[in-house]
């Protein structure tokens, strides 16, 4: 029989589009910072020593846009034009507007910043109640970005990637079956120093952490070289690593990204409370995975749609769950960001690493639980 296997994949601080994520919520956060009600929808451009900061933002208040940015850069590592770019001296160029009050109006009366649909998913395949390869991916990666910080990982640049497949043959023994890292590096390194390092130090400690096995097939910078790496190696756009962001490909994603975006934007709030309650539904043990889609219109506050998915794991009935959702969290993009307290300068901690599974963000609390099971029993 055939194995079944799953993939996903991570990328570090240091990969061009995670840099512009980065630098797209820390101008956010610096919004929040001087004006709790800024209206902001940033977006980045990068490339070999230049960047590129447009978008629509509203605030109280004057942001430096390129010291921000600048400081960003140099704090991930990037202080060389040999490394792809420097954050001291490469080109900056501002583009950025008031929005546009043909929104604002919407907005301003509790509707939504935009159309969309957003999806949340949640798995009790795990303790994190996320999907197991992109938790692995995830931590690959922090881990290995933490010892490059710290000079432990000799050689090592910022940009990188992980992926990871778990063989899903018997659900109840899951194993790791390859692990791909690749690791952008200096130009005169050891090479089989380097791969020891990355195996013994980086990869069979974090399958150690989730108690995995160690007998994984594995591959390091495949191609053999990794020195032409972030922006010089490739160019970086905001919100292009939106499955990196969310289930690492096990559930459905929006018509959104995330990063640079106000709470006004259901693309990240409305995302930010599916993943809340479908994780507090999995918590009920309502079933054992929970996929949820909100749809909403510009202007309007109620969601147009609320649909479930529960992969015939619920132990009650879909119809039974939909009703609870609606009687115990308020869906309206106001009830969202009061509910999850999103008007806070939080963003720049959820841009590597996923925005799920993690931290102690307020979307991933557990609050509702003795909640929805006592829904159950009324």
């Amino acid at each position: 029989m055939e194995k079944i296997l799953f993939t996903s994949e991570s990328v570090s601080e240091g990969h061009p589009d995670k840099l512009c994520d980065q630098i797209s919520d820390a101008i956010l956060d610096e919004c929040l910072k001087q004006d709790p009600n800024a209206r902001v929808a940033c977006e980045c451009y990068i490339t070999t020593n230049l960047l590129i900061i447009g978008g629509e933002i509203r605030v109280k208040g004057t942001i430096d846009y390129e010291k921000v940015a600048r400081r960003l850069i140099c704090n991930v590592g990037y202080e060389s034009e040999e490394w792809g770019i420097d954050g001291n001296t490469c080109e900056v160029k501002v583009v950025i507007d008031e929005q546009s009050n043909d929104i604002a109006m919407g907005v301003d009366n509790g509707g939504a910043g935009d159309q969309g649909i957003m999806f949340g998913y949640a798995t009790n395949e795990t303790s994190d109640y996320m999907p197991l390869p992109i938790s692995i991916a995830h931590d690959l990666i922090l881990l290995a970005t933490n010892l490059r910080k710290n000079n432990t990982f000799k050689d090592a640049r910022p940009d990188m990637k992980s992926q990871v497949t778990i063989d899903y043959s018997d659900p109840n023994n899951l194993r790791i079956d390859t692990i791909l890292m690749s690791i952008q590096h200096n130009e005169n390194y050891n090479k089989v120093e380097f791969e020891n390092f990355v195996k013994e130090h980086i990869m069979d400690e974090i399958a150690k952490k989730y108690q995995m096995n160690t007998d994984y097939k594995y591959l390091i910078n495949p191609t053999g070289r990794f020195v032409i790496g972030g922006p010089k190696g490739d160019t970086g756009l905001t919100g292009r690593k939106i499955v990196v962001d969310t289930y690492g490909g096990m559930a459905r994603i929006g018509g959104g990204a995330f990063s640079g975006k106000d709470a006004t934007k259901v693309d990240r709030s409305a995302s930010y409370m599916a993943r809340y309650i479908t994780k507090n539904i999995v918590a009920a043990n309502l079933c054992d995975k929970c996929e949820l889609q909100l749809s909403y219109g510009i202007g309007v506050a109620e969601p147009l749609s609320i649909f479930i998915e529960t992969f015939n794991t619920e132990k009650i009935s879909k119809d039974k769950i939909i009703d609870i959702i609606k009687n115990n969290f308020d869906l309206t993009p106001k009830g969202i960001v009061e509910t999850l307290e999103l008007k806070q300068p939080i963003y720049l901690q959820t841009s590597v690493g996923g925005h799920f599974g993690r931290g102690d963000f307020s979307w991933e609390k557990l609050d509702k639980v003795e909640l929805l099971k006592e829904a159950v029993k009324n």
